[in-house]
C-alpha cells in the first residue's frame, strides 16, 4: 500500500508529490485558528446540535398532535398519484457509473444554457419544525424524490406541480441524500437516518423493503454522505470521530472513526467494512486536568464514496484526527478494493491535523504538541474522477482551500492550487463541480475565521491546474439585513455547486442564487431565496442560506432548498423549484 503527503506553496502554487512512511511529515504547520472564531465554531455548534434534536422531538410530537394535517395538504388528487419510473433518470447525486462529478448534459437535465439565464419561480413547498434544507433529490422524469431530513420524510413530488404521490415516515430524523437504483427490475431509494440505519424503499410506492445497520462494527459514526448502490452492493461512509465530546473536558477523548460499510443491496446484510485505523485505546496521555487519554480516533468519512469501476476502486476522502496520535489517514484521499475493501493507496494532503470541539476554546482535551496542525481542514466532499486530455485524474477540494488532482491509479500528485488560506468551514466545504474542460471550485471563508479571506468561484483547466477565471462574491446587505443575521460575514459560497451544460450553478449562505457561464465567468442569473414563499401545502414558507447539497436540476427544472441554521446560518425550510421563464 503507498502513502503520499503532500507539500505546496502558500495561496496558489503547484506541489510535488513526496513519498514517506506514514508517520512521517513534510508538511508546513498552518498558523493556529483565533480564538475568538474558535469560540463561535463551538457555540454554534452546540447550540445546533442542541436544536437539531429539539426539531427532531418537535416532529414526532407534531406525529401525534395534528402533522397529518400538513401531509394531507401536501398530496395530489388521489388520481394523479402514480409514479413513472419508465420516464427518464434526469438526477442523481451519483452517476450511473458511481462517479461524482455534478455536471449533467443538457440532454440530460432538459436545460440549456439560455434556459438557465432567465428562470422563474414554478413552485414551492414548505415542512414545518425544519431549519435546514440540505439533501440533494433523485429525480426521474415527472417525479422528484426528496428527503425533508428534519421532518423525518421522504416525498415523491410531481415536478410540475410539487404535490406528493407519496410520503415515507422514517419515525427519526433523516441525514443523507438518496441513492437511486434499479435492482431486480424494480426501482429502489436508499438513505441514512440519524441513528446510523440505512433504508431502502420502492421508488414506486414509498414502501419500505428493509432497514440496517450501516455501521461498522465496535465503531459509532454519523452517516452523512450519501450511500452508492454499484450492482449488488451498497457503499456505506461513516463518520465517526468524537469531534464533538472532545468538547467535554470530563470526557476521555476520544474514541471512534471513519469507515466504510458494504452491504447486500436485497437485504442490508454486511459484506465487508473497512476502518480508517484501528480501535482507539487509553495512550497513557492526560489531559492538563487529570483526565485519562484515548486514541486514535477520528479520520471521519463526512463524503459520499467515488465509484471506479475500471479500476476496482472506491475513492473516500477523510476528516481530522480528533485524538493522538495522529494517524496517516486524515485530511486524506483514500483508495479502496470494491471487491474487498483492502486500503490499495492513501493521499494525505495535511498531517497531524489533530481537532475536537476542545480546540474551540482551549479547552483540556486540545493536546497541542510540537507538530501538531489544530485546523479542522476536513476533504467535506467526493474526490471527482474525470478525463483530462489522455489520462485520468481525481481531483478533490479541500477545506483549506486547496484543489488537488491525483493519479487515480496510485494517488501520486499531479497538480495542485490554493485559494486563501481555509476555514473549518472552508475554504471548500461540500465539493466541486466539473466539465470537460475545467473543474469549479467554490470558496466559502466566512467573515471573522480567517486573514485572507476569497469567498467566491474559482475555475481551474483540468489538464494542468492552471487557473481560469474567478468571480469573488461580495456581501449585498442592502435592504436585507433584518432577514439575514451576520449579513456583512455569511455571504460566501459553501453548498455543492452544479454544472448544467454550460453554465454553473451556486449559491450563496445569504440566500442568493447565481448562475454563472462556464467558459466565461458571466453572470446569467441571481436569485434571492431569503424571503417568505407562498407554499403549495400551505406550510408557511421562508428562505435561509443555501448550503450543504441542495442545489439540483433536470426534467427541465432547477431546484434548489434554501435554509441552513447549522453553524448560526440562517434557518429556511423551503424547496423551490424554477423553470424556463415563458
Amino acid at each position: 500500500m503507498m502513502t503520499f503527503h503532500a507539500t505546496r506553496t502558500n495561496l496558489i502554487g503547484i506541489a510535488h508529490p513526496v513519498m514517506i512512511h506514514p508517520e512521517g511529515t513534510v508538511m508546513t504547520i498552518y498558523s493556529q485558528f483565533l480564538t475568538r472564531f474558535r469560540a463561535l465554531l463551538s457555540l454554534t455548534t452546540v447550540l445546533v446540535t442542541g436544536l437539531a434534536f429539539a426539531h427532531s422531538a418537535s416532529a414526532q410530537q407534531d406525529a401525534g398532535e395534528g402533522v397529518e394535517d400538513w401531509v394531507t395538504a401536501s398530496m395530489c388528487a388521489a388520481g394523479d398519484r402514480a409514479v413513472d419510473l419508465s420516464q427518464t433518470v434526469s438526477f442523481t447525486y451519483t452517476n450511473a457509473e458511481g462517479n461524482n462529478p455534478r455536471y449533467i448534459s443538457a440532454a440530460q437535465a432538459g436545460l440549456t444554457t439560455a434556459d438557465l439565464s432567465d428562470l422563474e419561480l414554478a413552485w414551492a413547498i414548505a415542512f414545518p419544525a425544519t431549519s435546514s434544507m440540505r439533501a440533494a433529490p433523485v429525480i426521474v422524469g415527472s417525479t422528484i424524490f426528496y428527503s425533508a431530513t428534519d421532518a423525518s420524510r421522504v416525498f415523491a413530488l410531481d415536478t410540475d406541480s410539487g404535490c406528493a404521490k407519496w410520503v415515507y415516515n422514517a419515525g427519526t430524523r433523516l441525514r443523507s441524500s438518496m441513492a437511486y437504483g434499479v435492482i431486480d427490475g424494480e426501482g429502489i431509494l436508499v438513505f441514512s437516518d440519524q441513528r446510523g440505519m440505512i433504508h431502502s424503499i420502492s421508488a414506486e410506492t414509498g414502501e419500505q423493503n428493509w432497514t440496517a445497520s450501516g455501521q461498522a462494527s465496535n465503531n459509532q459514526g454519523m452517516l452523512t454522505g450519501t450511500p452508492v448502490i454499484h450492482e449488488d452492493r451498497i457503499i456505506v461512509p461513516v463518520s465517526g470521530s468524537g469531534v464533538i465530546t472532545g468538547g467535554n473536558p470530563n470526557y476521555e477523548c476520544c474514541e471512534n472513526h471513519g469507515a466504510v460499510t458494504a452491504l447486500n443491496v436485497r437485504t442490508g446484510a454486511k459484506i465487508w467494512e473497512y476502518h480508517t485505523m484501528p480501535a482507539a485505546q487509553y495512550t497513557g496521555m492526560e489531559s492538563s486536568t487529570g483526565v485519562k487519554q484515548r486514541g486514535p480516533s477520528g479520520a471521519p468519512i463526512w463524503t459520499t464514496p467515488t465509484i471506479d469501476a475500471a479500476r476496482a476502486q472506491i475513492y473516500v476522502t477523510t476528516g481530522e484526527n480528533t485524538s493522538h496520535p495522529t494517524t496517516g489517514t486524515s485530511d486524506a484521499i483514500i483508495a479502496l478494493d470494491l471487491e474487498t475493501g483492502e486500503e490499495k493507496w492513501v493521499f494525505q494532503a495535511l498531517a497531524n491535523d489533530m481537532w475536537n470541539f476542545g480546540c474551540s476554546a482551549g479547552g483540556p482535551n486540545c493536546i497541542i504538541l510540537d507538530d501538531t496542525n489544530s485546523v479542522d481542514y476536513d476533504f467535506g466532499g467526493p474526490a471527482i474522477l474525470v478525463e483530462a486530455g489522455d489520462r485520468e485524474l481525481l481531483v478533490a477540494g479541500q477545506k483549506s482551500g486547496d484543489i488537488w488532482a491525483l493519479d487515480p491509479d496510485s494517488g501520486a500528485l499531479v497538480w495542485n492550487q490554493r485559494i486563501g488560506e481555509g476555514t473549518a468551514l472552508g475554504g471548500n466545504h461540500w465539493g466541486i463541480t466539473t466539465d470537460s474542460e475545467r473543474a469549479f471550485m467554490t470558496v466559502n471563508d466566512p467573515g471573522g475565521m480567517g486573514q485572507v479571506s476569497r469567498p467566491g468561484l474559482y475555475s481551474f483547466f483540468l489538464g494542468t491546474g492552471e487557473p481560469s477565471w474567478f468571480y469573488e462574491v461580495e456581501s449585498d446587505c442592502e435592504g436585507r439585513d433584518d432577514r439575514l443575521r451576520r449579513c456583512e460575514g455569511l455571504y460566501g459560497f459553501s453548498a455543492a455547486p452544479l454544472t448544467v451544460d454550460g453554465a454553473v450553478i451556486t449559491a450563496g449562505l445569504d440566500g442568493r442564487l447565481f448562475v454563472f457561464n462556464a467558459d466565461s465567468g458571466e453572470v446569467l442569473f441571481e436569485y434571492d431565496t431569503a424571503t417568505d414563499f407562498d407554499t403549495v401545502n400551505g406550510v408557511e414558507g421562508y428562505g435561509g442560506s443555501i448550503d450543504s447539497h441542495s442545489i439540483a436540476a433536470g426534467s427541465g427544472m432547477v431546484f434548489v432548498g434554501s435554509g441552513y441554521g447549522s453553524f448560526s446560518q440562517v434557518s429556511g425550510n423551503v424547496l423551490l423549484a424554477f423553470k424556463p421563464a415563458e
